[in-house]
């Protein structure tokens, strides 16, 4: 088997054909890993969710990486991590065109909207408010390797 490194550019273009990730955020030392679709856009990952942990840990802390990956068998797969920034687009004029470029792009996917406006359920049977929040993460270093069968080498122990 061999891994090579991905250049930043086959990252970008893994990310926008991707569209499920593992979004990792921290507070106070602490880190946070919660599933997200996403749709990439340039170099710009563009999501959203209901109020809820994730929402309050990046709005405490902004700094954010997503984790994508495809596996199509232990020899053959591909992994890529994003580090970036992460902004909220509030509604109102501001923030209307980027909001409509996230909604654009996140319904390409059928039943865009879940699981990330889904009816929730939280302690002792209560809802969660369905408060729509759309953000983006701005991609600063990104990393990524691809796994593939390959020739093993005349040293190689096994």
């Amino acid at each position: 088997m061999l891994i090579n490194e991905l250049p930043r550019s086959a990252c970008i273009d893994f990310l926008q054909r991707i569209r499920y990730g593992r979004l990792a955020c921290e507070q106070a030392g602490q880190p946070y890993v919660t599933p997200l679709y996403f749709a990439c856009h340039e170099e710009t990952l563009y999501a959203f969710s209901t109020l809820g942990q994730k929402i309050a840990w990046m709005r405490a802390n902004p700094r954010v990486c997503l984790e994508a990956d495809e596996v199509i068998s232990p020899q053959n797969w591909t992994s890529v991590v994003a580090f970036g920034r992460y902004e909220e687009l509030p509604a109102g004029a501001l923030f209307e065109a980027e909001r409509n470029l996230a909604h654009s792009l996140l319904s390409r996917r059928p039943i865009w909207w879940e699981p990330g406006y889904a009816r929730t359920l939280v302690r002792e049977g209560n809802e969660r408010p369905l408060n729509l929040v759309y953000f983006r993460l701005h991609i600063g270093h990104v990393t990524g390797h691809r796994g593939s069968a390959g020739r093993p080498s005349s040293t190689s122990a096994f």
